[in-house]
């Protein structure tokens, strides 16, 4: 497969972040904060935690099961190998991180197996079962590993590529985190937030190239964005269910 000429690379490429644009929620900034309770946080990291972090490496693997060219395969394996071993930063899979950094907050893994899904949140987690099981590899991969693993700052990311950073810059970076700052969760407990400092800038990379440079035909590239846009919209309602039952409303 021949990869995508340049200009209608970069064009499919402002579609995609156009899409990023919009994933933001407006009971982010509460979750953020420091008025935000212990109980609300559980009801918030419950739902992630079942709806991708828990299964993420097991959703990635199913794109890579797909067979796509080579090169995608390879950046699947790592990302896949990060999230499900940590080999890459800390040795630790990250769904693992994730518990211990719950167990700083004061919950147990209890908590979190089985999950309870909200009806919002199991609707999300069908589709994304269902993308990940897609025939087409790009599908899966665009909906898994720019949408569910990029935000709102992707834009910034992508045009202007952050440099790697320094042990004493991560530090500072989980020193600033809310859960340090306003829940005096021990930095000991972070190592989740020091893994994604690691290794996030080129995954971010890595996942804008498996589409741009080996996605060319328009029919693959208009499904593509059709299934992020569908992606971004329940997502929305997913987090809006997630504000309800924390009592949060939109001010």
């Amino acid at each position: 497969m021949k990869p995508a000429t340049r200009s209608s690379a970069k064009d499919f490429r402002e579609q995609l972040l156009r899409v990023m644009d919009q994933k933001h929620h407006w009971a982010w900034p509460h979750f953020a904060g420091e008025a935000v309770t212990k109980a609300q946080l559980k009801i918030h990291f419950v739902q992630e935690y079942g709806v991708y972090v828990r299964d993420f490496p097991v959703l990635l693997a199913r794109v890579h099961g797909q067979n796509p060219p080579a090169p995608v395969r390879r950046m699947l394996a790592e990302n896949i190998f990060e999230e499900d071993t940590g080999g890459l930063s800390l040795g630790k899979s990250h769904p693992d991180l994730f518990l211990v950094m719950m167990r700083g907050l004061g919950l147990s893994e209890k908590d979190f197996e089985p999950s309870r899904l909200l009806p919002a949140a199991t609707t999300y987690r069908r589709w994304l079962d269902r993308m990940t099981a897609h025939q087409d590899w790009a599908i899966g991969s665009a909906v898994m590993t720019i949408f569910v693993e990029g935000s709102v700052k992707d834009r910034q990311e992508i045009l202007h590529p952050s440099k790697l950073k320094t042990s004493e810059e991560i530090e500072d970076y989980v020193r600033h985190h809310p859960l340090v700052q306003h829940h005096r969760l021990s930095p000991d407990c972070m190592d989740l937030i020091r893994a994604h400092q690691k290794v996030e800038a080129g995954h971010r990379h890595d996942a804008y190239a498996m589409v741009l440079d080996y996605v060319t035909e328009r029919r693959r590239r208009q499904a593509i964005l059709t299934c992020l846009k569908t992606t971004l919209q329940l997502w929305l309602r997913y987090r809006d269910a997630v504000a309800r039952a924390c009592g949060l409303k939109k001010s």
